[in-house]
């Protein structure tokens, strides 16, 4: 089995989040989706399981933090600079908040960032394969 990772979020609104990640590229995955969690497939081996606060809480009493907290920032990786901003500009048009972060343009790698509804940092970043490489 490939390694895969499965990012677990507390969100406000369910439907409203479901809707959100939509707008970025995420597809539904109704298998492993209620009235209470939604799974969003980004790729085959990145989740994300948006979860309503009832249903967070049964996995951990610590506190949901505060929207305006910051606890991770969550990075995925896009095709080319065209498709960093792309989603940017998704986030902000579906009630996320784009550029949350001062981009960064190194040349080699840039990146953007966006707040999805429930404050959740999104870094979205592109990197020259050939940097990669050494």
């Amino acid at each position: 089995m490939s390694k895969m990772i499965f990012v677990n979020l507390p969100v406000a609104d369910l439907a409203a989040s479901i809707q959100f990640y939509q707008a970025l590229g995420f597809v539904k995955n109704p298998q492993f989706s209620d009235d209470t969690a939604a799974c969003m497939v980004w790729s085959d081996s990145i989740f994300v399981m948006l979860l309503t606060h009832a249903k967070w809480q049964t996995f951990t009493k610590r506190p949901i933090p505060a929207k305006s907290s910051s606890e991770v920032m969550l990075a995925l990786n896009c095709a080319n600079k065209a498709a960093v901003d792309q989603l940017c500009t998704a986030a902000s048009g579906a009630g996320g908040t784009a550029d949350v972060n001062p981009k960064q343009d190194l040349g080699f790698m840039y990146g953007r960032s966006a707040l999805d509804l429930d404050g959740h940092i999104w870094e979205f970043f592109w990197m020259d394969p050939a940097a990669v490489q050494g």
